[in-house]
């Protein structure tokens, strides 16, 4: 059973908001030079770089409890908020179906969907992406956390 602590929950929300002031002058840069690469790798090494650093900052408490159990709750936490900004972001966004219309028709030249097919090849695709993102944001962010807890040794009591 998974209980989570008002600690791993404060972690979490660290994570979240470092990765955000990573994210800004990095998906800036990135995106600049490499278009849409740039913004999904800015995304991409801006979640593990902050849990690098979170993992850096909170070591002493990741080491006092049980290490890896504790640094799975946090990224199990941590990937659940950034489900959600995902979630908001589909919500929010307006102009992905016409790319996903567009991506769907480069792949099936001549195919002639009804609405109802459009709506599910919108929603898999929607689906699809969330699931790569919180695949790839769980192993990065656990062996982020795992990777800054290691860089600083709990103090000797």
């Amino acid at each position: 059973m998974i209980i989570l602590k008002f600690g791993d929950m404060v972690i979490a929300v660290a994570s979240l908001v470092i990765i955000i002031f990573i994210f800004f002058p990095l998906g800036l840069v990135l995106t600049a030079a490499l278009g849409n690469v740039g913004f999904e790798l800015g995304a991409l090494v801006s979640a593990f770089l902050s849990t690098i650093i979170v993992g850096y900052i909170y070591a002493q408490k990741i080491w006092e409890e049980n290490r890896i159990k504790t640094i799975a709750q946090i990224a199990i936490l941590f990937t659940v908020l950034i489900m959600f900004m995902g979630i908001m972001e589909s919500a929010a966004t307006a102009d992905w179906t016409p790319k996903i219309k567009e991506e769907y028709m480069k792949a099936n030249p001549g195919a002639t969907p009804s609405a109802s097919d459009w709506y599910y090849i919108e929603k898999f695709f929607l689906t699809l992406q969330m699931f790569i993102s919180v695949v790839l944001v769980l192993a990065l962010s656990f062996i982020g956390l795992y990777i800054g807890s290691l860089l600083k040794k709990p103090a000797k009591s």
